[in-house]
């Protein structure tokens, strides 16, 4: 075997096609949308973005499914009908002429999505490497945001070509899912290194010494059955869902920085540029988060919450400096990129790798199902007195509840054979 190349580097590149393009396209440019499609049909914006929280709530419903058909089939097929289902409901929503027939498109894209966004990077990682395993699934999760950098400018672009420009861009982001990513899941992915003829990546280089007893053993794991029933399934299953509460308050920065409109113009000027360095944020972190939990995913959860942390209190205290407030949401990113990087590695390491699949994609119901209702809890919070301090104050919270039900989760580990 090549020691410079491993096939499993060419899994790798589809992931990150998978996360750049549909994830991307469907998730991280969908804000671009809110605004001229409810303009277009004369609807309050709430009416038009329900199909978001729909979207949501299919990925709920269908995730075990979709974890059940990841660890049964072949991965080939499970990817290129969620691909399929991706890239045809956006090509619908270029056609869309009632909003109820965006709700049907947005039931289709949120079945396309649920493999795709959850299961499918860590299921083939998890698979195809024994080493590095957190870094690589950091990179290909950082995609997401990459990709909303490439293609958010793209899409306004033709959404301002004319009246309906928002129809040009959702169908050819409809072709782009389909064309740039099909390749790869039909011709390049492939379930597990004996496919090819391989073991997997890392497994026939001299082992490491021993640096963290969290990493789990490839073939090894809890069962699925076994591990529903216990406390750290639901101490992970409540991390998933707080970590997602938290990430939502990225959707808000913008809107805080804007209300220094009257007291601070030149931080309301600035709001866009905030909303930016909390993805640049994001999209380090969950490198930076994969290396650190290649090492030790307690300190992997401790960097990430402190970085968020930190980020709260510097834009809660020093809004006045742009440069602080700009630190304080690049280091809300790292936060933000603990829901798609730290919850699976953490997954991981408590069960192991046997029936990966199967838990993790149960433990991803409770995320999904509060990324449907985490920023209307955030308007609430933000409409009340308490305003954004209360948020931030909600953020920390959160954080806390997080670092506790994983070092608990973690601390269960020992207990579950």
């Amino acid at each position: 075997m090549n020691r410079k190349f491993h096939y499993a580097y060419a899994i790798i590149a589809s992931c990150i096609a998978i996360t750049c393009l549909p994830c991307a396209l469907v998730l991280s440019c969908a804000g671009i949308f809110f605004t001229p499609v409810s303009e277009f049909f004369g609807v309050p914006k709430a009416s038009f973005t329900l199909y978001f929280s729909i979207l949501n709530i299919m990925m709920m419903l269908t995730l075990p499914m979709a974890g059940s058909h990841l660890s049964k089939l072949d991965v080939r097929k499970v990817l290129t009908g969620a691909t399929c289902l991706s890239g045809l409901g956006l090509i619908g929503m270029s056609q869309g002429n009632s909003m109820p027939w965006f709700y049907v498109c947005g039931a289709i894209l949120g079945v396309g999505m649920a493999p795709l966004i959850y299961l499918a990077i860590p299921t083939l990682i998890n698979a195809w490497c024994v080493k590095r395993v957190g870094f690589f699934v950091g990179l290909c999760m950082a995609f997401t945001g990459i990709g909303g950098v490439i293609f958010n400018p793209v899409g306004t672009a033709l959404i301002q070509s004319g009246p309906e420009g928002w129809r040009a861009a959702y169908l050819v982001f409809g072709i782009i899912a389909l064309v740039g990513t099909l390749p790869f899941t039909l011709f390049v992915v492939r379930s597990k290194p004996e496919d090819k003829g391989l073991l997997p990546y890392g497994a026939n280089e001299e082992p490491e010494p021993a640096v963290s007893e969290e990493q789990p053993d490839a073939a090894a794991g809890v069962p699925a059955g076994v591990a529903l029933k216990t406390p750290a399934f639901f101490a992970l299953a409540i991390f998933c869902g707080i970590i997602t509460l938290n990430q939502t308050i990225y959707q808000f920065l913008a809107g805080y920085a804007t209300s220094f409109a009257d007291t601070l113009p030149a931080i309301a000027a600035a709001s866009g540029v905030v909303a930016s360095a909390a993805m640049a944020g994001q999209a380090i972190g969950k490198v930076v988060l994969g290396i650190i939990n290649d090492r030790s995913v307690r300190l992997g959860i401790a960097f990430g919450l402190a970085c968020g942390v930190a980020g709260v209190l510097l834009m809660w205290f020093l809004p006045s400096a742009l440069a602080v407030l700009l630190v304080g949401a690049f280091l809300f990113g790292v936060v933000y990129a603990m829901t798609t990087v730290q919850t699976p590695l953490l997954v991981r390491s408590v069960f192991g790798s046997a029936d990966y699949t199967n838990i993790y994609s149960r433990i991803s119901m409770v995320g999904s199902l509060m990324s449907a209702v985490a920023a209307v809890f955030w308007s609430f919070v933000i409409d009340s007195p308490g305003g954004f301090p209360l948020m931030f104050i909600g953020g920390i919270v959160c954080m806390a509840v997080c670092l506790v039900a994983s070092f608990f989760a973690l601390g269960q580990k020992g207990r579950l054979g």
